[in-house]
């Protein structure tokens, strides 16, 4: 499970400043030598010229091993490390795995590449949300905790408690705000467009590890992962989705994984009571994307008037005379071709 490696790199190379996301470009070939070995993007053929934000938005391989270069091996593990992994959570749980992280003294460029960009360790699912909610929420890593509280069952009183216990400060507020315009752009425009809510601002990031045996790894049998927040620019949930070795579809994580972290999150929204706000990054579409549109006004118009206004989307509607109720309301992002559903009298 490596979804989160490229974020703790990018996070990483914010906060030394090693890179300006906008300002600077790379070239991905589709492949980049280190150490006489040849790592591979997941692009056959490579993305050609970028700029670094469009290196994560495409989650470019070869892109994140220069980052993890220029960081050097040192500092970026001292970022893997401070973000909580290789070492247990500590947990509410027995049986917690700290996964595992190569030895920081016995490695060189090569180790440092791979593991930029996640290959080569091992980490659970609960260590990734838990460094991903640092480097998203103003860069602070909490203690995770299953409950909340644990009440009384007769008379509601809570028996125990768990309040926010912070573990320490990992990046600054500023570092963390890049990164979550990083990953939201990464849902607008980039691998994790399949996780994208119109209306709600979504980030994420994508995933896809090959699965090895003995020493060697699998052909065609992958781990596919999304890693996903709203809104982006206050996050209140962190949902995190892995499919391991999905049939019947490309194994990418923006093809498998996104879809269902998508939606989670749209459950999420009445639970959590998150508002509706313009989305900061306007989505590029690509090919059998949903596209989405804003509901008109049509309270007081005449069915004919009304039916012309939602002519993008499929009309339902009960009763004579002019629209006293719409639903969706107005103002509302939704598909194009949803229902929308009309009142009339």
């Amino acid at each position: 499970m490596v979804v989160t490696f490229k974020i703790i790199t990018l996070a990483a190379s914010l906060e030394e400043k090693t890179v300006d996301l906008e300002g600077e470009t790379y070239v991905d070939t589709g492949s980049i030598m280190v150490s006489s070995a040849k790592l591979h993007c997941w692009k056959h053929g490579g993305h050609g010229l970028e700029t670094y934000l469009e290196v994560v938005e495409n989650s470019c391989n070869t892109g994140f091993v220069n980052l993890g270069l220029r960081l050097g091996k040192e500092k970026l593990f001292s970022y893997i490390q401070q973000f909580g992994f290789g070492k247990k959570t500590g947990i509410e749980l027995s049986g917690e795995s700290k996964g595992i992280l190569f030895n920081v003294d016995k490695i060189g460029d090569l180790e440092t590449a791979t593991t930029a960009f996640g290959q080569g360790v091992s980490v659970t699912a609960l260590q990734q949300i838990t460094a991903v909610s640092a480097a998203i929420n103003g860069g602070i890593l909490y203690k995770p905790y299953i409950v909340q509280s644990l009440n009384d069952p007769e008379t509601n009183q809570v028996v125990e408690s768990h309040e926010p216990t912070i573990v320490r400060k990992v990046i600054s507020e500023d570092t963390s705000e890049k990164v979550r315009y990083a990953l939201e752009s990464v849902v607008a425009r980039g691998t994790g467009h399949n996780a994208y809510l119109a209306g709600y601002r979504v980030g994420g990031k994508t995933g896809t590890a090959q699965k090895a045996v003995n020493g060697s790894y699998l052909k065609g049998n992958y781990i596919t992962s999304f890693i996903g927040f709203m809104p982006a620019n206050d996050p209140k949930i962190v949902v995190y989705i892995a499919v391991d070795n999905a049939k019947g579809v490309s194994q990418y994580g923006g093809t498998v994984a996104a879809p269902l972290a998508r939606n989670f999150l749209q459950s999420a929204i009445p639970i959590l009571n998150i508002s509706q706000q313009a989305n900061e990054i306007e989505k590029e579409f690509v090919y059998l994307d949903k596209t989405y549109s804003e509901v008109p006004d049509t309270t007081g118009m005449s069915l004919k008037e009304a039916m012309k206004a939602l002519k993008k989307f499929k009309v339902e509607y009960e009763g004579e005379g002019s629209v006293r109720y719409q639903s969706p309301q107005a103002g509302m992002k939704i598909a194009d071709g949803e229902t929308i559903r009309l009142y009339l009298g």
